[in-house]
């Protein structure tokens, strides 16, 4: 095999990697309450206590 296209096949391997983690990490649920990640929508309520029934 040739040197370059060694190097091809790893460039091209890097690329496909690099472009399936920035999808993954587009789709991947987020922890902090909405899709969107921004943070604005994970209110903290601990402090509010419920009513006893």
């Amino acid at each position: 095999m040739d040197i370059q296209f060694i190097l091809m096949i790893v460039i091209f391997a890097a690329a496909l990697f690099y472009v399936g983690r920035i999808i993954y990490r587009s789709v991947s649920p987020k922890n902090d309450g909405c899709g969107t990640g921004c943070g604005k929508c994970s209110a903290n309520f601990d402090h509010i206590s419920k009513p006893k029934t």
